[in-house]
């Protein structure tokens, strides 16, 4: 069993920036985004650390991220926060992808 650590710090990075756009500008909705979208994110790490075939809450969390995030930055120009949220949903969603692609391991 090995721990999907980048999951698990993509899924930080999610949360912190919500917890950031808080503490910065006051924003609700960016603290619930954050923490709501940054919770799903560990657990599908979570899930994907105990069966690396179970990557369906990750990638569905990643690429959600990656649409919303990337219509922002692409309407803002703004590489903070959108640009990078949106930067990281779109590694994490490939990362996760590639996983699909792979020939199937024995147990």
């Amino acid at each position: 069993m090995s721990v999907d650590w980048v999951g698990y710090g993509y899924a930080a990075l999610v949360a912190t920036g919500g917890v950031m756009g808080y503490v910065k500008a006051g924003s609700v909705p960016s603290l619930a985004a954050g923490l709501v979208f940054g919770g799903l994110a560990g657990f599908g790490a979570y899930q994907v650390s105990n069966d690396p075939r179970n990557i369906w809450v990750s990638l569905a969390t990643s690429g959600a991220l990656t649409g919303v995030m990337g219509k922002r930055f692409y309407g803002s120009r703004k590489f903070m926060p959108a640009g990078l949220v949106a930067g990281a949903s779109l590694l994490m969603a490939a990362k996760l992808s590639m996983a699909l692609l792979q020939k199937p391991q024995d147990a």
